[in-house]
């Protein structure tokens, strides 16, 4: 940190038993004009302390009867070492306006050497991190009705059940899936499956769908209010009606891409379009991706979207291209990276606000390789572990710390199964737990992912 250094460089004055630093007229027992560099300063009694150029002490100590310290700073400034303010004492910083009160002791602000419990706003993730004695970690608030930090949600899809269905799950304790509701459609239909799916910390919208080239795609977008449970409610319709696409979000905007166009004739469409989550209506273009693709996985920093692999126009290849953009402005994607094979997803995936995580599906036969990437660096994909077992179509929902994985398809059959893995660090998939009934080409949200704190 950059240190103002303050010297007596003045004239020192003493006047009438009065002294002077910068003045040969002083008007009280120590009177300064100019800049003061003091190492050990003390104001004892009924005594006001001002400076206005920047103080700059060591340790700063203000004694006297209660009511009756005061200590006013402005400018630059540098403390280093310890400051304590005692019972009966008020300490006020400047323009920010901080302000702490009895026995308030100031943390350490060194990155080497920070207290337990010290804040930082850490402006690379747009998050709020709290030092835990060994490493810093981001803040997350959200609580679920029971108490439970994070809360999952998976919607719709191909199964055996109502295909209208949603369950939640507990990202802190996994177990088995709980009934959330209804999506708000009229019937019964299978077209529910492949919906895009987006959220912020209050509300999860599900939009779109898809069955075949011979069932219209879906254009309406349902809600629901994450905390609590319930039926869906109308949002307002897509530009462009569609599934078996990608969503991405931030804290403020849901944004879905490309997807298939069905019927007479089915297509394949680049269209991304975007919805303000808080605000009900319409969807509004957004842009276009590179080529017209379905079937691709989505992952999102606070400010960035990523689309990676899918199937390009009616069925002629599989993607292993990234492509991005940003969340807050609007505007055509571009070139991210590859991953390290060819896959479709038919789902969403996860990702926290460092990485992105890219599971299941791979060209021409279910696999279980999981890739990532880092958001904020353009590059390819690394290989960073395994599922338990080969699937596609399914989904996956995200805190900070945690991701899943829920149903999906392996050779036969669709699978109740969920599976987990800590994202922070490499390695296989983990059992978590269970939904209430088979899934797959199905949405997940939830209310802490990755894109939150941003735009």
């Amino acid at each position: 940190m950059a240190k103002v250094r303050i010297g007596f460089s003045t004239q020192f004055e003493l006047e009438n038993e009065l002294v002077g630093i910068g003045t040969d007229n002083p008007t009280n027992t120590l009177q300064a004009l100019g800049n003061i560099h003091a190492t050990n300063a003390k104001a004892v009694g009924v005594t006001t302390l001002t400076t206005y150029q920047g103080f700059v002490d060591t340790k700063l100590s203000l004694q006297g009867s209660a009511g009756a310290k005061q200590g006013t700073t402005s400018g630059e400034i540098i403390i280093e070492g310890t400051v304590n303010v005692s019972s009966g004492t008020t300490f006020t910083s400047g323009p920010e306006n901080l302000t702490a009160t009895d026995n308030f002791t100031l943390p350490g602000i060194s990155d080497d050497k920070p207290s337990v419990g010290t804040m930082r706003f850490n402006e690379n993730l747009a998050s709020l991190e709290f030092y835990t004695g060994s490493q810093w970690t981001a803040v997350n608030s959200r609580v679920d009705m029971n108490g439970n930090t994070g809360r999952a949600i998976f919607a719709a899809g191909r199964t055996p059940g109502d295909t209208r269905n949603m369950e939640y799950f507990s990202l802190t304790s996994g177990g088995k899936g709980i009934n959330f509701g209804d999506l708000n459609l009229g019937v019964n239909s299978q077209a529910d499956s492949y919906k895009f799916g987006n959220s912020n910390e209050i509300r999860a919208l599900f939009g779109g769908g898809y069955q075949s080239p011979s069932v219209p795609a879906i254009n309406n977008i349902d809600y629901v209010t994450i905390a609590s449970t319930g039926d869906g409610t109308d949002f307002g319709d897509l530009v462009t009606s569609s599934g078996i696409g990608v969503a991405v979000s931030s804290s403020t905007r849901g944004i879905q891409a490309g997807g298939w166009v069905s019927p007479s004739p089915a297509y394949d469409t680049n269209v991304i379009q975007y919805v303000e989550i808080m605000s009900n209506g319409n969807s509004i273009d957004f842009g276009d991706l590179l080529a017209k693709r379905r079937s691709q996985a989505g992952a999102q920093s606070p400010t960035r979207g990523l689309f990676a692999g899918g199937e390009t126009e009616a069925g002629q290849g599989f993607e292993c291209r990234i492509e991005q953009i940003t969340i807050a402005a609007k505007g055509n994607s571009t070139t991210f990276g590859d991953m390290s094979f060819r896959k479709r997803f038919d789902t969403q995936t996860i990702s926290n606000s460092v990485r992105g995580i890219f599971a299941g599906h791979g060209y021409g036969a279910q696999r279980k390789e999981i890739d990532y990437v880092t958001i904020a660096s353009e590059g390819n994909g690394t290989f960073f572990g395994d599922l338990i077992e080969a699937l596609g179509g399914c989904a996956g929902a995200a805190s900070q710390t945690r991701g899943i994985v829920s149903g999906g398809f392996n050779p036969g059959s669709t699978t109740t199964s969920v599976e987990t893995i800590i994202i922070s660090t490499t390695g296989n998939a983990t059992y978590f737990g269970d939904l209430n009934q088979s899934r797959a080409y199905h949405s997940g949200i939830s209310d802490c992912h990755g894109g939150l704190g941003g735009f």
